[in-house]
Formats: C-alpha cells, sequence, structure tokens
C-alpha cells in the first residue's frame, strides 16, 4: 500500500512538471475571445484574469474535446469558452479542475440520447467521465448573461457536484460539510416554493429534484449575482462560503 502511494505521488509529480512545461498557451486571438464574449473574465481584476488563464492553460492541457453530432470541428474559440465556463465555477478551489471528466463530446444543437430515449440540450455522464453540450444552446446561454439560464454553467454545477463524491480522483470532498448542510436546508426550502408556483426568481426547472436546484442556482449565482443577493440573501451569503468565491467582489469596477 505504501509502495502504491509513493508511485502514485512520484506520477502526479512528473506529470505536474510535464504539465508546466509543455501545457497549452493562449494564443492573443484566444485570449480575445475570452475578453469579447466571457464577461466572468473580462470583469475580473487584472490580477485575476493572470490566474484564469493560467488555470485555463493547464485544463485545455488535460480535457479532450470531440465534435459529435453534425458538428465538423472543435474551433478553439468553443474550448477556450467551454473550458472557461469550467474554470468560472471551479475558480474558488486553486486545485479543482473536475479530473474525472476527463471527455467533453460537442453537439450543433439539441441530439437524440440512446440512453434517455430523449432530446437532450446537455448532460453529465459519471459513469463515462464525460459531459455533454449543445453548442447552440451553450452560445445562446452566453448571449444573453443576465437572464439566469446558461447551459454551460448548468452542467459543469454537476459535474461539480458529482465530482465532490467521486473518492478516487483526488479532488473530492471540497465542500465544505458544515456549510453544504446549511445550503441544503435553504435548497430544500427553496425548492418547495417553486414547486409551490409562488417563485419568480428561480426558474421552473430548480425544482425538480435537489440536484437541478444546485444547477440552477449557480446560473443566477453567476450570471445575475446583484438580483440574487438582493432576493436570496441567505442562500447567496452561503454560496459565496460554499463556492469560495463571490462574482460581486470580483468584478474590477
Amino acid at each position: 500500500m505504501i509502495l502504491i502511494q509513493i508511485l502514485s505521488l512520484v506520477t502526479e509529480g512528473l506529470w505536474k512538471t510535464w504539465r508546466a512545461i509543455f501545457h497549452y498557451r493562449l494564443s492573443k486571438d484566444e485570449v480575445d475571445v475570452l475578453t469579447k464574449y466571457f464577461p466572468y473574465f473580462s470583469q475580473l481584476r487584472p490580477i485575476h484574469q493572470k490566474e484564469f488563464k493560467q488555470r485555463l492553460e493547464f485544463l485545455l492541457t488535460e480535457k479532450k474535446f470531440f465534435a459529435r453530432g453534425n458538428l465538423q470541428e472543435i474551433t478553439p474559440e468553443m474550448k477556450v469558452l467551454i473550458g472557461a465556463t469550467i474554470i468560472q465555477v471551479t475558480f474558488g478551489y486553486s486545485n479543482v479542475q473536475l479530473r474525472h471528466f476527463k471527455k467533453i463530446l460537442v453537439y450543433p444543437d439539441t441530439y437524440f440520447s440512446n440512453i434517455s430515449k430523449a432530446y437532450h440540450r446537455g448532460e453529465v455522464n459519471p459513469r463515462l467521465g464525460i459531459i455533454v453540450l449543445s453548442w447552440s444552446c451553450f452560445a445562446r446561454g452566453l448571449a444573453d448573461h443576465e437572464d439566469g439560464v446558461n447551459l454551460g454553467i448548468h452542467e459543469v454545477a454537476h459535474a461539480l457536484k458529482l465530482e465532490n463524491q467521486i473518492r478516487y480522483n483526488g479532488e473530492s470532498d471540497f465542500f465544505n460539510p458544515v456549510i453544504w448542510d446549511e445550503y441544503q436546508g435553504l435548497a430544500q426550502k427553496e425548492e418547495e416554493i417553486i414547486r409551490s408556483g409562488k417563485d419568480d426568481f428561480f426558474r421552473e426547472r430548480g425544482g425538480e429534484d435537489s440536484h437541478e436546484f444546485f444547477a440552477v442556482a449557480l446560473e443566477n449565482f453567476f450570471e445575475r449575482p446583484e438580483l440574487f443577493k438582493d432576493r436570496k440573501p441567505q442562500l447567496y451569503k452561503v454560496l459565496v462560503r460554499l463556492l469560495q468565491q463571490d462574482p460581486i467582489t470580483l468584478k474590477s469596477t
């Protein structure tokens, strides 16, 4: 057992060294894409932008992207914007990059799943370690970044919640259990309000179950944080502590 642990540490150390030397390098055009189309990045202070770019480069070194359906290719813009969404959601955790989810499949539009026998805009499959996205739906979520509907954030939120529970990837248990319990108490009340039809902040999808509520909550947390804080102050503050970041205070202005 000790030998296995030593070998694991040596292997991880060698990988980190290789990654530091040979990692993906963002081009000027790709940074311009971030600045133009990704408000979370463009509004960060310079010091945080530097960290964001470095973490994105490391993530793009590790993730594999695959075109599916009639999508001809995965463009650099697609990689950068999808990768940036993962960094956005995990930015409060310096060592979390959703290692379990090594593959990202991208369809041009909604797609038919042979597993659920239904059409999807996106999904997360922990058994296969994949995140699946419809590019048109993903892009639509980015185009309107203040409506609280963002497919990328939604699916990454599902992956984040699962990653916290998968204990063989070196990234589990990063949610503080005390804060998570506090979040769950507030979330259950919000889900009941949504199902009662009395909530005018979260969309109905959030009332389906605890998994969907977490994803919908994170969409709103990142897309309209000021309104979230005003309308749901307790829940907003708990998510700040849980995710270890506050989108409002991270802004440069």
